[in-house]
């Protein structure tokens, strides 16, 4: 009997040392939020004080782009580590097949001996069947693979009580946003005796539509009007390519400009979403100080795509604009000396970083597949973090608004590969280190001519890496074939 007891002892302080060695993560995922919906990136207009603390206690990102800016497609990106096209994911296009999601970041820390959660909108299938919406399916969505798992179908509902794994917060927050909130007290709690570090994942639904946020915080944004970007409106789209115009993104998602009362409540409520993620955080980061982890606990938050909001005559997401493709980074890292928190790096980050990043901060090295950067070096020794572009790819969507670029700290350039009768294939050249509203497109500037070159150039580097891959699915007419080189009438392939 005391041989048994003294086992249970032995057991108990390995695991809990192994607990106190290795970080916990958490990685706060929000929904359609472009960086600038965010205090701390210098709107005035938004409350996001949760936000803005984290900020000036970690390290805040200002270039950071969602490769692919679409959700279904970015959140495989952020669990490989993989550029879409390797990835393989999005809609129409397939699942995420069983093999990838086995190199996942989750699925690794768990093997690793982390005590893993993951609640709201997974967004995707995990599955070797060949159709995407079985994400909409429960069969098809890895819950075995979490030990706490609080997904929910599809798309997920903003009620509390619609969400299968969430109902039971319903009656105290019928939101579904505070009530993540809730489910992630408890997963802190239960994490903690488990005696593991823990990874906690959270999805929430907010911002992205139906446009309904949570009632509590009707006094936050009372009274209140909002003045609109300096580059809304048609007017502001005259110099975009055609092709950027044919989409849903140009044609659709009316509110945004119906009328002025129709863009200041849809701005309203889309804040006021975002006001509740961040109060989701506040009590997420007050229950960690409750349980004594705080000091142990990795905080990571972003969004998988930007939106819009009527910049340039656009309603979503998807094009490679900065307003679609942008969203907020900030890691905390309680661990950091204080003198080293606060900072901002310029640096371009995506979200192919996710899952290096944070396998890295586990002590776990990151797959070869895996495309992205250890942001840690950018956080610590930033001069010896090298890479300066990042390609953004749009494989989904009507033909024409199909398309790649690559940008860099200061510059972004786009081809738009479709052609047809109407439309020439079309090059845009953006100084957004100075015209951060994408205004000027260069291309025809005899002084940037030197930059348009050095754009091209890297373009066809990444191009090179894309025809590379044998097996790569490339999308025409939505309609995935397994080819190297493409050729199309009257449309010239990125492929």
């Amino acid at each position: 009997m005391k041989k048994i007891f003294l086992s249970l002892i032995i057991c108990t302080i390995t695991a809990s040392s192994f607990a106190q060695d290795k970080p916990n993560i958490i990685f706060l995922l929000s929904d359609d939020q472009t960086n600038i919906a965010t205090g701390c990136y210098g709107n005035d207009q938004v409350v996001t004080p949760n936000m803005d603390a984290l900020a000036k206690e970690g390290v805040l990102f200002e270039n950071h782009y969602n490769t692919t800016a679409i959700c279904m497609a970015s959140r495989a990106v952020i669990l490989t580590g993989m550029y879409e096209y390797k990835a393989g994911c999005n809609f129409d296009h397939g699942p995420l097949r069983k093999e990838k999601f086995a190199k996942s970041y989750p699925v690794l820390l768990r093997e690793q001996g982390y005590y893993t959660g993951f609640a709201g909108k997974f967004g995707l299938a995990v599955s070797d069947e060949g159709n995407s919406t079985r994400h909409n399916s429960w069969d098809a969505l890895p819950v075995d693979d979490f030990d706490n798992w609080a997904g929910g179908l599809g798309q997920t509902s903003y009620k509390t009580a619609n969400n299968k794994y969430m109902a039971k917060y319903a009656e105290k927050y019928p939101h579904s946003t505070r009530a993540y909130a809730a489910w992630a007290e408890d997963f802190i709690i239960e994490a903690k005796e488990s005696g593991k570090p823990f990874s906690m994942s959270i999805s929430f639904k907010a911002p992205h539509m139906p446009f309904s946020p949570d009632q509590y915080f009707d006094y936050v944004y009372e009274g209140k009007t909002y003045k609109k970007p300096d580059n809304y409106g048609a007017e502001n789209a005259t110099h975009l390519a055609p092709q950027a115009k044919t989409g849903r993104q140009y044609n659709d998602y009316t509110f945004w400009r119906d009328s002025e009362e129709s863009y200041q409540k849809t701005i309203k409520n889309y804040n006021q979403l975002i006001h509740g993620v961040d109060y989701a955080l506040g009590m997420i980061r007050k229950m960690l100080e409750e349980q004594g982890v705080a000091d142990n606990t990795i905080i990571i938050f972003t969004s998988d795509n930007g939106y819009s909001c009527g910049a340039h005559n656009m309603g979503g997401k998807v094009l490679p604009y900065e307003e679609a493709s942008k969203s907020p980074l900030i890691i905390y890292d309680p661990r950091t000396p204080i003198k080293e928190r606060g900072v901002r790096r310029e640096e371009i980050t995506a979200n192919i970083d996710m899952a290096p990043t944070i396998l890295r901060y586990a002590g776990i090295e990151p797959p070869a597949n895996m495309d992205g950067e250890d942001l840690r070096l950018l956080i610590e020794k930033p001069k010896k973090f090298k890479r300066e572009t990042v390609a953004l790819t749009n494989m989904w969507g009507n033909d024409e608004i199909q398309a790649m670029g690559v940008v860099s700290k200061d510059w972004k350039y786009i081809f738009w590969n479709y052609e047809d009768d109407n439309m020439d294939t079309t090059e845009e050249l953006y100084h957004i280190g100075k015209d951060r509203l994408e205004m000027t497109n260069k291309v025809n500037d005899p002084s940037a001519e030197k930059q348009l070159q050095k754009m091209r150039a890297i373009y066809d580097v990444q191009l090179a890496k894309l025809k590379k891959k044998r097996r790569q699915i490339i999308y025409i007419k939505n309609m995935p074939c397994y080819l190297i080189e493409v050729q199309q009438p009257k449309i010239k392939s990125l492929f």
